[in-house]
């Protein structure tokens, strides 16, 4: 039976949904400055410089005078360093749940208009969008004076995010992901038997995942374009440069949008893990309640012998080995809820994750090793308090989630959601929470992080460049780390594949979103040195990810290293040679 025509009716609406979710963000945001005075002197710490570290009595002084203003008139403020970093805290947590919600319901938008589109133009820009914004509120209230001060979080955001991916993020999945090299350095999958061994083990990817890192190398060309009257020390042109910068992130942004709408190979990697996924979580969950005995004992570990008679259950001829028609024959029976699966493609996809020895057989020790290590990563996925049924039903209900917003009606027959409708709503819902939260929360965030900065003499730009990455990026890090794990040139090409892509929005989306906020605004461009450290991170990984495929495990130090070389750049160049 052909798969049920898309839902058109909502496609009016969420193309509306998109534009206001665009336009009107900018403006929630901007609802600030101020509502009601808490009676503090508000142009003290307007007039408080971030980008200096005062002496101790100018400090008291000025402690004495500063009040702090409440955002919206009715959250809370303080101007103690402990006050500051709770709401830090408690608003970073708020923006870390409106990005998982814009990804969750951008995802979704996948199921109701195409991943053509949806994926290549849209996904993009909201998976970014809570950095954008957090970028745009910290220039876009006060005088020129606050504006050219405040916006330095701006760019430590930037900054933070770019480098904490490229480096913490990509040596993480380096090592996490790492298994045995062979004689010509390429990566056996599953098989990690050599443990920290700097030559003798790490990770490959596909010519596909290099292809994105030269995408990412590309796009730092507008920072490049900025600096042009600081490398030649022009005296003037500095707005000229900055609005060329502009547009030209724009066109690389448009450019890489459009690339996947027509090249959509990033999104189809997507789309193939999270089918995996689901295979995993309803073949854990059958066998949950169909099985003698429970999966995982009250403490979350293993029953190995629960997970023996479930593969003698499988085995029909009882030859000890799982043959692909066996396995299928039992997904047959398995019921995967709203979607109508593909019982041939999930009997290859479990064929290719759990026979590590390539020879068309599923033995017993490859059908428990692959079981733990699947139970390993539902354990890790959610937090369902007690590993009960209920902890496999809440991993089968995410990955459920993530797959009726990934599949691609036109490609794949016979794969449908059975209610779009709702689909349709639960996207909306998501995307509005999304969006709301984000564009509520990122305004306080940016003025707890300011305040925090005057209480502690620290640099703002130092606390949002290690802070503010973990509120925005921290669940696609996760995620990113979880898909490492397994240990698959496949997962972890897609892994990285990821990485880039987050690095190339930055580049260009918010980039764009910095320089137009400078140039209207009227602002002064002087972050050398934090735009240098930029583009020695994204060139020396650019290049170093673009031509080649296989990677030991002693690359992922050089990755790490680069984070606090980073850092102890910045504050050399800024206070030691005075570049800022």
């Amino acid at each position: 039976m052909a798969p049920p025509p898309p839902p058109t009716r909502c496609l009016p609406v969420l193309l509306l949904l998109l534009l206001l979710l665009l336009v009107v963000a900018p403006l929630l945001a901007h609802g600030r400055r101020p509502f009601i005075s808490d009676g503090g002197n508000a142009n003290a710490y307007a007039n408080a410089s971030v980008l200096r570290l005062p002496s101790a009595a100018a400090a008291a002084a000025a402690g004495e005078d500063m009040g702090c203003e409440m955002s919206y008139g009715i959250l809370p403020c303080t101007t103690t360093a402990w006050g500051n970093l709770f709401l830090v805290l408690a608003y970073g947590f708020l923006m870390f749940k409106s990005a998982t919600y814009l990804s969750s319901g951008s995802e979704m938008l996948l199921q109701i208009l195409g991943p053509g589109i949806v994926g290549g133009l849209f996904l993009p820009i909201l998976g970014a969008l809570p950095d954008a914004l957090l970028i745009l509120v910290s220039g876009l209230s006060g005088t020129k004076e606050v504006a050219q001060s405040q916006v330095l979080i701006g760019m430590g955001l930037l900054a933070g995010s770019t480098v904490m991916l490229l480096t913490l993020l990509w040596g993480s999945c380096v090592v996490v992901g790492k298994c045995d090299l062979s004689e010509n350095s390429t990566a056996i999958d599953s098989r990690d038997t050599k443990g920290f061994s700097l030559l003798g083990s790490g990770v490959s990817t596909d010519k596909q995942t290099s292809y994105a890192a030269r995408i990412m190398a590309i796009s730092v060309l507008p920072f490049i374009i900025v600096q042009i009257p600081k490398i030649f020390k022009l005296h003037s042109g500095h707005q000229i440069t900055v609005l060329i910068g502009l547009i030209v992130a724009a066109l690389l942004l448009l450019s890489y949008c459009l690339y996947q709408v027509f090249q959509p190979w990033i999104q189809r990697r997507r789309l193939e893990y999270t089918r995996l996924k689901h295979v995993m979580s309803g073949l854990l969950r059958h066998a949950q309640k169909h099985s003698i005995g429970r999966l995982l004992d009250d403490e979350g570990r293993p029953n190995v012998s629960v997970i023996e008679k479930l593969f003698h259950r499988i085995d029909q001829d009882n030859d000890g080995k799982l043959e692909r028609g066996e396995l299928q024959s039992f997904i047959v029976g398995i019921n995967f809820e709203d979607i109508d699966w593909n019982s041939n493609l999930a009997a290859d996809q479990v064929m290719a994750d759990f026979d590590t020895s390539r020879n068309h057989f599923i033995e017993k020790v490859e059908f428990v090793n692959g079981m733990l290590r699947w139970l390993d990563e539902a354990k890790r996925t959610v937090t369902s308090g007690a590993y009960s049924k209920k902890f496999l039903n809440d991993f089968h209900a995410r990955t459920r989630d993530e797959q009726t917003g990934l599949l691609d009606k036109d490609e794949e027959e016979g794969e449908a959601d059975g209610n779009p409708t709702w689909t349709c709503i639960k996207a909306i819902l998501l995307l509005l929470l999304g969006t709301a939260m984000a564009a509520a929360s990122a305004d306080p965030l940016v003025d707890a992080v300011h305040n925090f900065s005057n209480a502690t003499h620290i640099p703002s730009f130092f606390i949002s460049f290690i802070v503010m990455p973990l509120a925005t990026n921290s669940s696609e890090a996760v995620s990113a780390i979880i898909f490492a794990s397994r240990k698959k040139k496949r997962t972890l090409s897609l892994t990285f594949s990821e990485v880039y892509g987050g690095v190339t929005m930055n580049n260009t989306l918010c980039l764009a979103v910095f320089l137009a906020l400078v140039y209207v605004r009227g602002l002064t461009w002087d972050f050398s040195s934090e735009v240098l450290i930029i583009l020695l991170v994204c060139i020396i990984m650019g290049l170093f990810t673009s031509f080649r495929t296989d990677f030991p495990l002693w690359t992922c130090f050089v990755a790490f290293l680069l984070y606090p070389l980073s850092l102890i750049m910045v504050y050399i160049l800024d206070y030691k040679f005075g570049w800022s």
